[in-house]
């Protein structure tokens, strides 16, 4: 699987540690920034990684800034992105299960190392149960068409 990586300044260390436990997974990275602990915009981050997504050149996404939330804010402005801003295991698995969350977005400050990569296994390995859930999701990319005419 082909996965974008991306963060800003409060993420950047994370973002290190993700991309080498993804790779060690035997996933292909896209790496989309930063390259520092300078400080910058999530937005831009969140932008690359989800456009990545969008339009096919990655199969997932995955954001780290201080909370996780920015970067969810952010990146669901693209369409097609369903990003999802998780503190837990559960709510990863929650996120793709119920959701199809295609970008999994984590807080550096919330969650340690430990339960980042946690959340990662937890995202990684949970498939779409699609069913009642499909129709929600379906929903949700109505809403976004409103927006985007």
């Amino acid at each position: 699987m082909n996965i974008a990586v991306g963060a800003d300044h409060a993420g950047f260390q994370d973002k290190v540690k993700m991309v080498e436990y993804l790779r060690a997974l035997g996933h292909q990275v896209t790496d989309c920034g930063t390259d520092s602990d300078a400080s910058t915009d999530y937005p831009d981050y969140a932008a690359n990684v989800a456009r990545a997504v969008a339009d096919g050149r990655c199969d997932q996404g995955l954001l780290v800034c201080g909370t996780g939330i920015g970067m969810s804010l952010a990146a669901n402005k693209v369409p097609g992105i369903r990003a999802a801003a998780c503190q837990s295991a559960e709510a990863a698995y929650f996120a793709r299960a119920h959701n199809d969350a295609n970008v999994l977005c984590v807080g550096s400050r919330l969650n340690s190392a430990d339960q980042i990569r946690d959340m990662i296994d937890r995202w990684l390995a949970t498939p779409f149960e699609g069913g009642r859930h499909a129709r929600r999701v379906e929903k949700i990319a109505a809403l976004e068409c409103e927006r985007t005419g």
